[in-house]
């Protein structure tokens, strides 16, 4: 069996975002160069393979409660890339407000200023708060996909617009491209219109790894047709078993191989030095929690009628937005993580926000060193994941731990590689090299 993936979230100051209200912590940390740095060096100590943020270009909604990610992902993980020198770089943008050209030539340049560490994860943004920032109304989801798809397809054909040998470099002869070799796009579409190839030849590693999120119809058909990680959230073996599985088909649908795209479940994690204290921990996070808001929150995400939940009383299958309808509540992974869970068990309101750590859909794992590690040989042998991002439930204390006690049994069980196998992060996720012919 290959060993399985990691990635690590640097969300400040967590999955968990009132975790900022423990004592120790620091509430400027998420504007913090410095503090971003440490994170980096740890990640990269113990060998793990990407650093990951999210992003939503629209002020949170509850900013008077808690940050949210506040710093322009690709500046603020470039800045943590050049005081490393192996840890991919995954960075969030969007499709739905961006340029194609100008996302391309940025993510191109990082992977060449990286030696070709940089990874694209495309979203699109369904907030109205998003779409005021950029003067527009929000797109309907059918054409936030179907711009999507040509948004990420123009990308790849931009990064790949030179040849693997289109810098000749001849002094003799003065050549220094072969102009044959690199490619304009010519692209005439329904969304945009881009002539040129990009300024800049292939990086090490060929082009960025594409990462895809989203769990809607639209988003499966995008990450199954262009991405190298699709990033899914899944409450239970059986789900996330089900959702490879599916993502896998149908990426051999558009002429893949199934073994090309890497399945990433993302793992909420509170860890312990022992069991006990885990669960102490965990008690003293959700302490921080405002259910009342959170309750409020969780309506909203599941599509319930305002005030139709109590946070003692179970949540019914027929309270939940079916998410293939347009006028979803949420987003969709979070609506299939918690209608699966919620059909596989009875659960309240309260349970839901804790299991779902405050609502994002993505399984808690809360434990000492070695249940946390269990937790993941168990998923990963199993075959709900090739790899998993972890999400520190607080940031400031979970993130450390995980990395210098939890990797260390995954390594010992010969599940995480030891050294980094590579100096790319395709090459570290184990996809097959790229030049000119198989891209």
């Amino acid at each position: 069996m290959s060993t399985l993936h990691l990635n690590i979230a640097v969300s400040t100051p967590g999955h968990l975002r009132t975790s900022w209200r423990r004592p120790g912590t620091d509430p400027l940390a998420f504007v913090d160069p410095a503090h971003f740095t440490r994170l980096a060096r740890i990640a990269e100590d113990a060998k793990i393979d990407a650093l990951f943020i999210g992003d939503s270009p629209a002020l949170p909604a509850d900013i008077g409660s808690a940050p949210g990610n506040a710093l322009d992902p690709l500046l603020m993980l470039t800045h943590a890339a050049a005081h490393t020198s192996h840890i991919g770089v995954l960075a969030t943008s969007t499709t739905t407000y961006s340029s194609p050209y100008e996302l391309a030539r940025r993510y191109l340049t990082i992977d060449h200023l990286t030696g070709g560490r940089s990874a694209f994860n495309a979203v699109t943004s369904y907030s109205a708060d998003a779409a005021g920032n950029f003067g527009v109304s929000p797109l309907e989801k059918s054409a936030r996909y179907a711009r999507a798809d040509e948004f990420v397809g123009l990308v790849l054909r931009l990064w790949e617009s030179w040849d693997s040998d289109a810098v000749v470099g001849d002094r003799d002869s003065g050549l220094f491209a072969d102009r044959t070799r690199i490619h304009d796009v010519d692209h005439v579409g329904e969304h945009f219109d881009v002539k040129g190839a990009l300024p800049l030849p292939r990086s090490p590693q060929g082009r960025p790894v594409v990462v895809q999120a989203g769990a809607s119809e639209g988003g499966r058909a995008l990450g199954a047709k262009y991405a190298d990680v699709v990033f899914a959230a899944a409450q239970t073996v059986d789900h996330a078993i089900a959702y490879r599985n599916e993502i896998r088909s149908r990426a051999e649908g558009f002429g893949r191989h199934a073994d090309d795209v890497k399945l990433s479940q993302g793992l909420v994690v509170v860890v312990g030095e022992t069991e006990s204290d885990a669960l102490h921990r965990e008690l003293e996070l959700r302490e921080t929690i405002d259910y009342s808001s959170a309750l409020r929150g969780l309506e909203a995400k599941l599509g319930a009628q305002p005030g139709s939940l109590d946070l003692d009383r179970v949540v019914e299958l027929g309270q939940v937005s079916d998410p293939a309808s347009s006028d979803a509540g949420g987003p969709a992974g979070f609506l299939l993580s918690a209608r699966a869970l919620i059909a596989s068990e009875p659960v309240t309101a309260r349970q839901l926000i804790d299991r779902s750590a405050s609502g994002a859909g993505h399984r808690l794992a809360v434990g000492d060193p070695e249940q946390i590690a269990n937790t993941i040989e168990e998923w990963f042998r199993a075959g709900a994941a090739d790899g998993f991002t972890i999400m520190p439930a607080d940031v400031h204390s979970d993130f450390e731990l995980f990395a210098e006690h939890v990797v260390p049994l995954l390594i010992a069980r010969g599940l995480f590689h030891a050294e980094y196998p590579s100096t790319t992060y395709r090459g570290n996720l184990g996809l097959t090299p790229l030049v000119s012919g198989n891209v």
